[in-house]
C-alpha cells in the first residue's frame, strides 16, 4: 500500500503503488537493511535478495479521489476485482499468485492534501517483462486507471534496476498520513506509500531516493533493521 511515487490523477503506488521478479533469479537469499550499510548501497549482501515471485502488480478499480480517511469506500475488500484481475493474468499466459489488500496514502500536489486509496498487490508468475507490461496495460484500460504500477525484482547491480521495494512492520495508514503532512520532501519525491492490513509499510521508491526513503521510514517509527529490501525495475503502465 499505496508511488511512494505520485501518479497525477490517482497517486497510486502503490509506492506507490507495487511488481516483480525476473525469471532466472532462483535460490536468492533475503536482503535486510542494516544501520551499518554504506551510504551508496544500503544493502547487504549486495547482489542477493529474496524474489519469491516472478512479478508484482499494484492496482485498484477505484476512479474517485478520496480525501476522507473514514470514507466507507476504503473498507472495500476488492474481492470481485481480485478474481477479475487473476482471470486477466491467466488469460494472458501468466500464472496468478497471492493477492494482498493495501491501504494507500498519497499526496495530491493539485489539491495540496493527502488522498487515500484501497488497492491490491498481485503476485504474477511465469511472465516476462513484455508480458507484464501488457497485462498491466489491459488492467489500466479495463478499470479506467491513470496507470498500474509493476515491479520486477532484479540484482542490485543490473543495468535495469531503478527502484527498491521496502517492506517493514509497524506502520499504519494513520502513521503515513501524519508523516506525509510533516515531510514536504517525502511528499514531493516519494509521493506516498501503502500499508498492509497487518501493519507493514510497502514503499516502492527510486533507488536514488533510498536515503530519503530510509529517513521517512524511521520517522514513521519503524525499525529499519527489520526492513526487507528488494531491488528491481518499476514501471507505471497506462
Amino acid at each position: 500500500m499505496n508511488h511512494h511515487v505520485t501518479i497525477q490523477r490517482k497517486f497510486r503506488v502503490l509506492t506507490t503503488a507495487v511488481a516483480a521478479l525476473m525469471l532466472g533469479i532462483a535460490g536468492a537469499q533475503s536482503t535486510y537493511a542494516q544501520d551499518t550499510y554504506a551510504q551508496d548501497t544500503y544493502a547487504s549482501p549486495a547482489d542477493r535478495q529474496d524474489c519469491p515471485t516472478t512479478a508484482e502488480l499494484f492496482a485498484t478499480d477505484n476512479t474517485a479521489i478520496i480525501t476522507d480517511p473514514d470514507d466507507p469506500r476504503l473498507e472495500n475488500r476488492l474481492t470481485r476485482f481480485a478474481h477479475e484481475v487473476r482471470a486477466i493474468i491467466r488469460a494472458h499466459g501468466a500464472r496468478p499468485g497471492a493477492s494482498e489488500l493495501l491501504d494507500g496514502v498519497f499526496w495530491s500536489a493539485e489539491q495540496q492534501q493527502v488522498t487515500y486509496e484501497r488497492s491490491r498487490e498481485f503476485d504474477v508468475n511465469r511472465v516476462g517483462r513484455d508480458g507484464l507490461h501488457h497485462i498491466a496495460g489491459v488492467i489500466a484500460k479495463r478499470y479506467d486507471q491513470e496507470s498500474v504500477l509493476t515491479f520486477r525484482c532484479l540484482p542490485r547491480t543490473s543495468p535495469d534496476t531503478d527502484a527498491v521495494e521496502i517492506e517493514v512492520p509497524g506502520v499504519t495508514p494513520g502513521d503515513l498520513r501524519a508523516a506525509l503532512l510533516l515531510d514536504a520532501e517525502a511528499r514531493e519525491k516519494l509521493g506516498g506509500a501503502s500499508a498492509t492490513l497487518d501493519g507493514r509499510l510497502v514503499l516502492v521508491a527510486p533507488v536514488a531516493e533510498l536515503p530519503l526513503a530510509r529517513k521517512f521510514t524511521t520517522d514513521l517509527g519503524a525499525d529499519w533493521n527489520e526492513a526487507q529490501l528488494r531491488y528491481g525495475d518499476r514501471e507505471f503502465v497506462s
